[in-house]
């Protein structure tokens, strides 16, 4: 039988020990599992990198931090699978699995049995690897007063509704305003930049939020960045998002598709985030595609 690492994180939000006996439950009828559990922020990406050649496939079942993680530590290794276990787990969601993480499971058990696997494309800023998607400015600093506030008792993260309250407020003490302050190399000046390494860039309940409508797991980054905000453009620029297209051809937007490197300077410190984790202020930002990276069960 094939060899599993199910690497969990106790604390992502939808995981409880309930429903992880059933994702393992369902993964030995198929494989020999062994479970691996997180103790500490980075601990995944250790453990990513001790199983990653003791094993035929490395699972892990977690939010999207957890996934980052992992992905950090899998340089070289076997295929891996994203079980959704965070409130809103946008990688495995993109990648086309289900949202339940038991069914999930089973998707990627069956995967597994088939040897079928989808070769995708990562994205790397300052060194960090990420999975679907970076920012620099506006949604970094929503990542950034989210986990301010701290989970509640159960260890939960705030969910999107207040993901989307926080912008607002941010917009709001700005009277929808942000000027250009950081400079994209080649591509020009903007108030801050998103960068997706896929077409859904995180989403709103149940609806995709589609910042990058052009980009592919299977391609380089796609970059976008609005020349400056104002009350009037907001509401195209909120759209543009929502609707998934129309954002490439805008005068007022910077766009760039399957690109392999972007570098990005500020006028001043500003926050940095990777699939939703906060990496502090940076001054500067070098984007790197790495095409063909991983395998992933599907």
């Amino acid at each position: 039988m094939e060899r599993l690492a199910l690497i969990v994180n106790p604390q992502a939000s939808r995981v409880t020990p309930v429903r992880t006996r059933l994702v393992a439950d369902v993964l030995r009828a198929r494989a020999t599992v062994t479970l691996f559990t997180t103790e500490r922020a980075g601990h995944a990406t250790e453990l990513a990198q001790a199983t990653r050649n003791h094993f035929d496939a490395i699972l892990v079942y977690a939010g999207d931090g957890g996934f980052n993680e992992v992905l950090n530590g899998l340089d070289t290794g076997p295929p891996v699978g994203f079980i959704p276990g965070g409130g809103t787990s946008v990688l495995p969601r993109a990648l086309g699995l289900p949202t339940d993480p038991v069914k999930a499971a089973a998707q990627i058990a069956r995967a597994l049995a088939a040897r079928r696997t989808r070769r995708i494309s990562v994205g790397r800023v300052n060194g960090r690897r990420f999975g679907f998607a970076a920012g620099l400015g506006l949604d970094a600093e929503v990542v950034r007063r989210i986990d301010a506030r701290g989970r509640s008792g159960e260890g939960r993260r705030p969910g999107d509704l207040q993901f989307a309250l926080t912008a607002g407020k941010i917009l709001a003490e700005r009277r929808g305003r942000l000027p250009a302050t950081l400079e994209l190399k080649g591509l020009g000046r903007a108030a801050f930049a998103l960068v997706a390494n896929a077409p859904t860039y995180t989403y709103a309940g149940m609806l995709p939020v589609r910042v990058a409508p052009e980009a592919r797991f299977e391609l380089g980054l796609d970059v976008v960045a609005p020349a400056r905000v104002t009350p009037r453009s907001l509401p195209r620029l909120l759209a543009y998002a929502l609707a998934g297209r129309g954002q490439s051809r805008a005068s007022d937007v910077l766009y760039g598709h399957d690109l392999d490197r972007i570098e990005i300077v500020c006028d001043l410190p500003m926050p940095l985030q990777v699939d939703g984790e906060d990496l502090g202020d940076v001054t500067r930002a070098l984007f790197e595609s790495e095409r063909d990276a991983v395998a992933v069960l599907v």
